[in-house]
């Protein structure tokens, strides 16, 4: 079973279909027994940092994602899920992430692009990470271009710019280099939204799935 974190966020139902489009039993829940004893545990979201962090206190759900790592149940942060991860963001100045990796949050420059970043962007391996494992050959279900780098939907206006940039597994640009996923142990990460990334997305999930049920 897959815990899907509740905690009034957007974005979580999304997130919840697609597990079950896979066969995977997903519960979205905010309680701690139910969450600690999943399989695998996904933090999805869209939403501002600080009332996402605000929220994740006030449930208590900030102290059981703690547990979540402790305890090395495979743990998979979406979008906004991957941020808060984080040690803070310059959308919300002075509000502390969960900090279970190093890195900070920085607003996506604009330099004559549209920011939020909405839409379609290639990614980039600087190093192999399991989410990804399959996904990079050249056939239709991956919906990659001619030189095999797939396509991933992204919607965000702040990106990560990681500590240890050997937890990077994927980044991509837009105006600036985006360190798009990381994976440190059991803790995945995705600032793109797999459950919107068609085929590229599906296998991203069942990946997941799969290290989960291992």
């Amino acid at each position: 079973m897959i815990a899907v974190i509740d905690y009034d966020a957007g974005n979580i139902k999304s997130v919840e279909k697609a597990l079950l489009h896979l066969g995977q039993e997903a519960v979205v829940t905010r309680d701690r027994e139910t969450i600690l004893s999943a399989d695998g545990v996904i933090l999805p979201g869209v939403g501002a940092f600080g009332d996402a962090m605000e929220k994740l206190n006030a449930f208590g759900l900030a102290e059981v994602i703690r547990e979540c790592v402790a305890k090395e149940i495979p743990f998979l942060g979406i979008c906004l899920g991957l941020q808060l991860l984080f040690e803070s963001s310059e959308e919300s100045p002075g509000v502390e992430g969960l900090h279970i990796l190093d890195g900070k949050i920085l607003r996506i420059p604009s330099k004559g692009l549209k920011v939020p970043h909405i839409g379609w962007n290639d990614l980039h391996f600087p190093r192999r990470g399991r989410l990804f494992e399959g996904i990079d050959t050249r056939d239709d279900d991956t919906l990659c271009e001619s030189k095999g780098n797939p396509y991933v939907y992204f919607v965000h206006s702040y990106y990560l710019q990681a500590a240890d940039e050997s937890i990077v597994t994927a980044t991509t640009e837009y105006g600036v280099q985006i360190h798009a996923s990381v994976e440190k142990g059991n803790v995945f990460a995705c600032q793109f939204h797999p459950e919107k990334s068609s085929g590229v997305g599906m296998k991203i999930l069942r990946n997941f799935v799969e290290i989960a049920s291992r």
